[in-house]
């Protein structure tokens, strides 16, 4: 499926609606069923060891899944997650910042299904990895 939104118009859709992350994310690349996005990391964003928390990374994983769903379906921002399954498989490197690989896998009238690879900038281990389903809402 085509995108129905490019990924300079969707960088400012999210800082529009979600002015709160607007240092956090960076839309890296957008193509048609794939995108990947930034987190710059930050101080906020570790837990004591000074690793990357699971809540940074899940929120990485979610914004990625959703700036996805909303590049394929347009500007819907009353799209919401309905389920989330993560698994955290190894420490981030220090100091760098995370990348999430999303995959559209499906993409129905109500729902879309995205996967989610992360990856330390640099590096090609994943550290997690995420399933996402979202619920998109109906035409009115």
């Amino acid at each position: 499926m085509p995108l129905a939104v490019e990924k300079d118009e969707l960088d400012t859709f999210l800082r529009t609606v979600f002015p709160q992350v607007e240092a956090d994310f960076t839309i890296d690349e957008l193509r048609e069923n794939h995108i990947i996005v930034r987190l710059n990391t930050a101080e906020k964003h570790l837990r004591p060891g000074g690793t990357v928390s699971g809540p940074s990374m899940f929120g990485l994983a979610d914004v990625a899944a959703y700036l996805l769903v909303m590049a394929h379906v347009g500007k819907k921002e009353l799209a919401v997650t309905t389920n989330c399954a993560i698994d955290f498989m190894r420490k981030p490197e220090a100091g760098k910042d995370l990348l999430c690989e999303g995959r559209l896998l499906k993409l129905g009238k109500a729902l879309a299904v995205v996967e989610t690879h992360l990856r330390s900038d640099g590096f090609a281990p994943v550290v997690a990895r995420a399933s996402l389903t979202y619920s998109i809402p109906p035409k009115v």
